[in-house]
């Protein structure tokens, strides 16, 4: 069996014609045109990928992103007006949101304390506000009849001035930053 198998292979192998010899060159021509214009197809791509920065939003420490703009969670617990005023000093307002998203990841992040927001108004008959005087437009109910607003499991409720919760401070994302991918 041995010689029968030696023998078939030597007759495969062994008349190397021009036609054979043709065929090989042809098909090791072509996997070497597949191999190059793979490779240069991918560092072409590659390229593109390296020159174009990537940009991405950086808030200050101790701050968390979101949309276009940074938030600030607070651990101590003050009255809706030094908690404004903490907010100015950091060069922001009490918490200012304009969508469900916004409102749903500040009450996700809020954890189980309630927190002043920056709305308010005069008494319980005129028109809610944001800190930046604009007019409260969103169709998201505040509760109670305080003059001030603060984010709770529920939703938005109100209470008087005085009282002593922690509170959210928002400011635009102007931190914006280039990274080269190398």
């Amino acid at each position: 069996i041995g010689k029968d198998l030696q023998r078939k292979c030597l007759a495969v192998l062994s008349p190397l014609t021009l036609a054979k010899v043709s065929c090989y060159l042809f098909i090791i021509a072509v996997s070497t045109a597949g191999v190059v214009a793979l490779s240069t197809v991918l560092s072409v791509r590659q390229e593109k990928v390296v020159s174009e920065p990537t940009l991405y939003a950086v808030c200050p420490k101790s701050w968390i992103g979101f949309g276009s703009k940074c938030f600030y969670f607070s651990e101590d617990t003050k009255n809706w007006t030094v908690s404004q005023a903490f907010c100015a000093s950091l060069e922001a307002n009490l918490a200012q949101f304009e969508t469900l998203e916004e409102l749903n990841f500040l009450k996700r992040f809020k954890g189980p304390s309630d927190h002043w927001i920056g709305l308010s108004r005069e008494s319980a008959q005129d028109i809610w506000k944001w800190t930046d005087n604009t007019e409260y437009t969103l169709s998201f109910a505040i509760g109670e009849d305080g003059e001030r607003a603060y984010l709770n499991d529920n939703g938005i409720s109100s209470a008087r001035t005085y009282t002593d919760r922690k509170w959210i401070c928002s400011k635009p994302n102007s931190y914006v930053n280039k990274c080269q991918n190398r």
